[in-house]
């Protein structure tokens, strides 16, 4: 089992004045996976909270994955980018790549995303879209390769690439 964080931003969510939709989206997905739901917030739409909620997930707590929902598009509130790479030692963008890919077959507003995906430390840290029904396409473009992701990383994952001789 892998251990999962869901990081869910919204201001009005983090008031609530809005039911996590979009937390509990990621939440039924998981549930069916390897991955063990540990630790599990809303924040408001703020830089500074974000950041201190990434660090703290991936460096104290340990987790192997945090997935944020909410604050990707262009709104000047949506900040979850920003502070995504503020803490990522490197990026992974096939991960945000194929998510927009996929969502692009549905609409042309997928163009509007601006979802990242990296690493701090040996942790995996996937920006997702606000809205439950986008959480759903996005996670399921990315499911089968979240596991081998989180082994390379722990250091756990065998050859990637098969050699012929």
């Amino acid at each position: 089992m892998f251990t999962a964080g869901i990081l869910t931003i919204s201001d009005k969510g983090s008031r609530g004045e809005r039911q996590d939709k979009s937390g509990e989206a990621i939440r039924e997905i998981l549930f069916r996976t390897d991955f063990r739901i540990v630790n599990y917030d809303i924040v408001p739409d703020e830089k500074e909270l974000i950041i201190e909620k990434l660090i703290k997930w991936a460096d104290e707590d340990g987790l192997d994955v945090v997935i944020t929902t909410g604050g990707t598009g262009l709104t000047p509130r949506d900040v979850t980018p920003e502070a995504t790479l503020a803490v990522v030692d490197r990026i992974v963008p096939g991960f945000a790549e194929a998510m927009r890919a996929e969502s692009l077959k549905k609409t042309p507003h997928a163009m509007l995303s601006r979802a990242v995906v990296g690493t701090r430390g040996k942790c995996l840290i996937v920006n997702l879209p606000g809205s439950p029904k986008a959480v759903r396409e996005c996670l399921q473009v990315i499911l089968l390769a979240l596991p081998h992701a989180v082994e390379t990383l722990k250091g756990q994952a065998g050859e990637c690439g098969t050699s012929e001789a």
